[in-house]
């Protein structure tokens, strides 16, 4: 009876020192060598994503910073006595870094067109540099302004007071402005 009690007391005694083992700080080679490949490859991903406009320079920016903050916590984790939760924390983040990356590379990349403002202003310049030089001819140049004038007074309307054009609205200013720029490009 009371060998069995001993061994009851040893046996929970060596559980529990396991188990407080299991708890205690200690490295974390896998984790550290799977932290390690996530940060290669999210900045090879930030790296192509500029190269190939897929992501903007300020979102390069934002990202490249995220990851500088991550890499400097992993730095402070690297070859250290840690609990494991701290390696999932940061490998969370990682994941969670790329997956926000991911998000970016699927929207379509939107193609910087001029707004059509600064379209109006281009094309104002261009009838002044042409009617001063003499090569648009001074029947044309009327012509022309006066186009140019009515989409002006269509577009200062339909932006007066900060209200928001429609799509319908902002495609038909562009397309006006593109047929005036095609005319005009004939007189140059």
């Amino acid at each position: 009876m009371k060998n069995a009690r001993l061994l009851t007391v040893l046996i929970v005694f060596v559980l529990a020192l396991f188990s407080g083992c299991a708890t205690m700080p200690q490295t974390w080679p896998d984790y550290e060598r799977s932290a390690e490949n996530k940060l290669v490859v999210i900045q090879e991903k930030i790296g192509d994503g500029l190269k190939t406009g897929a992501l903007s320079p300020d979102q390069t920016q934002m990202y490249l910073t995220t990851l500088k903050g991550i890499r400097t916590d992993y730095e402070v984790l690297r070859d250290k006595r840690v609990y494991r939760e701290e390696w999932d924390r940061l490998n969370a983040r990682l994941d969670a870094l790329g997956d926000e990356i991911n998000r970016a590379f699927a929207r379509p990349a939107r193609i910087e067109q001029p707004l059509n403002g600064d379209r109006i202003v281009a094309l104002q310049r261009r009838i002044d540099d042409g009617r001063s030089s003499g090569r648009l001819p001074q029947t044309e140049g009327r012509e022309f302004q006066s186009r140019l004038d009515s989409i002006r007074r269509e577009y200062l309307r339909m932006t007066e007071g900060g209200r928001y054009t429609t799509n319908e609205e902002r495609v038909d200013i562009s397309r006006r402005l593109d047929l005036l720029e095609t005319d005009l490009n004939r007189y140059q």
